[in-house]
């Protein structure tokens, strides 16, 4: 069944206002670490990537707000780790290893919210943390590739936080929570459909209105799901991209209503709709077609896109028999995603890898954002009651 979420709920549910705080006394035994032998506990949230199939670029507010917005993706078995452990220290320290950097924060002291961590401060910070905590980020794709990692990092340390802090969120409320903090807190030029798309896992035709939003899980039949991730490709360009810096340009250039851009648009939302109801027809053969027309629109929507390198391996890739594709998320770079039979994919493949791609094996995936890993809080309870 399709999940609304209203709009006036969301605005009373501001990050900055740490609705999440402190558990009551039964819960106090999560903030003492645990000391002594053994393996220290841990709990460890994923998320998963995903794979815009049509409709990118209005799920931003710009353009959504007049004309309502949809997307179809899906969510496939690349995943961003949040894994979380307490620590001895009055601190909060925060690695990744996809930006090769470090920060430690003091409790007593208010957070800073800036550079390359500061969606995960934000995050932190909005939960109420009052222990020592130590949190280690990494994804299985480099970030800035177009498979929505920065949105996936959101949604899986909120889904880590909410379970440290016992607060129960269903995944609308942890999407809801991801757009407010990137969007609205952070004031990130970017869109809404990375974050429904990591939280709720699967194939999702989702739409963006004024009021709301709505996903509707598409259910295809086994073999039908199985031949349609059979015909798609994922190659890595070996570059990465700033995708603000693109969709901060489209932003504007949708509120100013640049000449050709709302038009393609237009055009994008027309490919999310018309895919939908094919797929729930049990027509994939469309999708090569639809990957095609949305590439074609979405060059119009900002300089930076594409470029001629880009431009070559599409149609490299298009002469050995794809039957459409573009650059997955903003443009610029990442991977190129690729509707292509079985028969002609070795022909792609050895193309593309001629040029110096790199192709990427996936399957999709409908789990969603989750906890896979938690002896952190079983230890502490455990603590609890021998301490008491």
């Amino acid at each position: 069944m399709p999940a609304h979420i209203d709009q006036r709920r969301r605005e009373r549910r501001l990050p900055g206002r740490r609705r999440h705080q402190r558990p009551a006394r039964g819960g106090e035994a999560l903030a003492r670490p645990l000391r002594g032998g053994g393996r220290s506990p841990v709990l460890i949230a994923r998320a998963p990537l995903r794979l815009s199939l049509a409709g990118g670029g209005t799920d931003l507010e710009a353009y959504y707000a007049k004309y309502g917005g949809a997307v179809l993706s899906t969510t496939i078995d690349k995943y961003f780790y949040v894994i979380l452990t307490f620590n001895d220290s009055k601190h909060i320290q925060v690695s990744s290893s996809d930006y090769r950097t470090f920060y430690r924060h003091s409790l007593e002291g208010p957070p800073i919210w800036d550079g390359d961590l500061s969606l995960p401060k934000v995050i932190i910070e909005h939960f109420g943390v009052w222990t020592g905590l130590s949190l280690f980020l990494a994804s299985q794709v480099p970030p800035g590739t177009g498979l929505g990692s920065s949105s996936t990092v959101a949604v899986a340390l909120i889904k880590a936080m909410a379970v440290l802090c016992n607060v129960r969120m269903s995944r609308q409320e942890v999407a809801d929570l991801a757009c407010q903090v990137e969007i609205d807190k952070l004031k990130m030029p970017i869109g809404k459909q990375d974050q429904y798309a990591a939280s709720f896992g699967g194939l999702n035709f989702i739409q963006f209105n004024p009021d709301g939003v709505v996903v509707e899980p598409l259910r295809l039949q086994e073999e039908l799901q199985a031949e349609l991730e059979a015909r798609l490709m994922l190659f890595f360009t070996g570059r990465s991209r700033d995708s603000a810096q693109i969709l901060g340009e489209q932003k504007r250039s949708s509120e100013r209503n640049r000449a050709g851009v709302i038009e393609a648009l237009h055009v994008i939302k027309s490919m999310a709709i018309a895919l939908r109801n094919d797929l729930i027809r049990g027509d994939i053969g469309s999708l090569g077609e639809y990957l095609h027309e949305s590439w074609v629109a979405k060059r119009q929507l900002a300089a930076g896109i594409t470029d001629p390198w880009i431009d070559q391996w599409y149609q490299a890739a298009r002469d050995a028999g794809a039957r459409g594709g573009k650059i997955a998320g903003a443009g610029g770079g990442g991977f190129l995603l690729l509707y292509c039979e079985r028969e002609h994919q070795d022909q792609v493949t050895d193309v593309l890898q001629a040029q110096g791609l790199h192709r990427m094996d996936f399957r999709f995936e409908s789990g969603g954002a989750m906890v896979i890993v938690n002896t952190l809080l079983r230890k502490a309870r455990v603590a609890a009651v021998t301490h008491a």
